[in-house]
């Protein structure tokens, strides 16, 4: 595929979180005249965004005068800039080409590539395909929306290795020739509704994964989500379903405790649900699907069950902390909306007590409404943070009893108060982290920290 020409172009890359320094440094090194824009004053931003301008990186705060705008060339945006945003769209009406970061590493991008999205599972999903195709030997290398910003990746891709991408709603809006050979959605349930205007506009964007793959790529696709397995007869793609709810003529899916592959030719069981080291069954969701890529790209069935059998899952999914006073502590602070916040409790079905769970943050606009049967059934005691907390208690004061705290510190020692011999402490905040903390990581990080100061007062 032909690069994308950029020496001497003038280039505005908008946004200076992660994404955008490493976009900007990408481009002033190919030969770009960069401006990065970003409309935090310049005294809030980071170190690394400031060091820019030490690379002959323009910086600019706050709005871009229509003037350069007229000038620019190319439009490169970070996920959480619209593509809609007035500045975005004069500069292309004024003839300047329009990406997104991942659309920029692929187009320098070596080797062959898989991207997963979905709702939920992500992250997951994403870390145990990276893991599965190294242990097979396969020169793997693993971000996007993990972290490592795609086209930091793009000089150390090899020819005849993979890349393999977390990809989130945001960062599809602005794809033009992105093309992963093997493309996974896990799930579509409501999620920032605060940016797309319904459900369907959210997994438009979704969809656009596919937008690119022909006939010698696969799609792998979720059999038992409703709007992802209704995208399978209009894809040019081969697809391959996964399911954990019934037995498929073609696929992988769960059958009692066994997890099965079947094609036209054969069916063989690669693993059992007993080997799989996570919790609940949205991560068997998870492991079949990447068991499909993994597949895909050539790893042997054998070499991925030793890996799942090794895989303890990431930081901040389900995370177990620590266990005090006969307490268990976990940290899912990246179940970022409602959906993966009901998959959290789903996977304590089984435990012998009950949860005290702590929600709240910066709402997304979806209903928390669906939580309050499990919350009935299942949670003793509720523990509120953060912005939406009125909303939150509004919709569920009736589903458990309520308490609010002012800081994740305070809600560590609410919910442990609250807690008997047996339960679980559980961080599943169903809302954005940004109303208190940088990022879901921070949010993970401070209530760990917490648990272990509870730790060390209990003795």
């Amino acid at each position: 595929m032909e690069a994308l020409e950029v020496a001497g172009k003038k280039v505005l890359m908008m946004g200076a979180g992660v994404s955008g320094v490493a976009a900007a440094q990408f481009l002033a090194k190919r030969g770009a005249r960069v401006a990065i824009n970003d409309r935090k004053p310049m005294e809030a931003w980071t170190p690394e965004a400031l060091r820019l301008k030490e690379q002959g990186v323009g910086l600019l705060a706050g709005d871009v005068p229509s003037w350069l705008l007229d000038q620019i060339e190319l439009v490169v945006l970070s996920p959480g800039v619209p593509a809609t945003s007035i500045p975005v769209r004069y500069a292309e009406r004024a003839g300047a080409e329009v990406i997104g970061e991942i659309e920029l590493a692929f187009r320098f991008l070596p080797g062959s590539l898989v991207g997963v999205t979905g709702s939920n599972g992500k992250t997951t999903t994403t870390t145990l395909i990276g893991e599965m195709l190294r242990d097979a030997g396969i020169h793997t290398q693993v971000g996007g929306n993990i972290g490592t910003p795609l086209v930091s990746l793009v000089e150390s891709a090899r020819d005849d290795g993979w890349t393999v991408a977390e990809l989130s709603s945001f960062q599809l809006e602005t794809i033009r020739r992105f093309r992963p050979l093997v493309a996974v959605v896990l799930n579509i349930t409501p999620d920032h509704m605060d940016r797309y205007e319904s459900v369907t506009d959210y997994a438009a964007a979704k969809h656009r994964i596919f937008r690119n793959q022909t006939a010698e790529d696969l799609a792998v696709l979720n059999a038992d989500d409703e709007i992802v397995s209704s995208w399978a007869g209009a894809l040019c793609a081969h697809v391959v379903f996964f399911s954990v709810r019934r037995e498929l003529d073609e696929g992988l899916f769960l059958r009692g405790r066994e997890i099965i592959s079947r094609t036209r030719q054969c069916e063989r069981v690669l693993l059992t649900r007993d080997e799989i080291k996570l919790p609940g069954l949205h991560n068997v969701e998870n492991v079949l699907a990447a068991l499909a890529a993994g597949l895909a790209c050539g790893a042997s069935p054998d070499t991925m069950r030793e890996t799942i059998k090794r895989f303890h899952g990431v930081e901040h999914r389900l995370e177990r902390v620590a266990e005090t006073g006969g307490v268990v502590f976990y940290n899912d602070s990246k179940a970022t909306n409602v959906d993966a916040t009901v998959k959290a409790i789903e996977a304590f079905d089984d435990a012998a007590g009950q949860i005290v769970l702590i929600l709240g943050g910066q709402g997304k606009g979806a209903p928390y409404t669906p939580l309050a049967p499990l919350i009935q059934a299942g949670v003793r005691s509720l523990v509120l943070i953060g912005e939406d907390a009125d909303q939150i208690e509004k919709e569920l004061r009736d589903a458990a009893p309520i308490e609010r705290a002012r800081d994740m510190q305070e809600a560590v020692e609410r919910a442990f108060a609250a807690a008997a011999p047996g339960d679980v402490v559980l961080l599943a905040p169903a809302c954005a982290s940004f109303d208190m903390f940088d990022n879901y990581e921070q949010r993970g990080r401070v209530f760990k920290e917490a648990v272990l100061e509870r730790m060390k007062a209990e003795g």
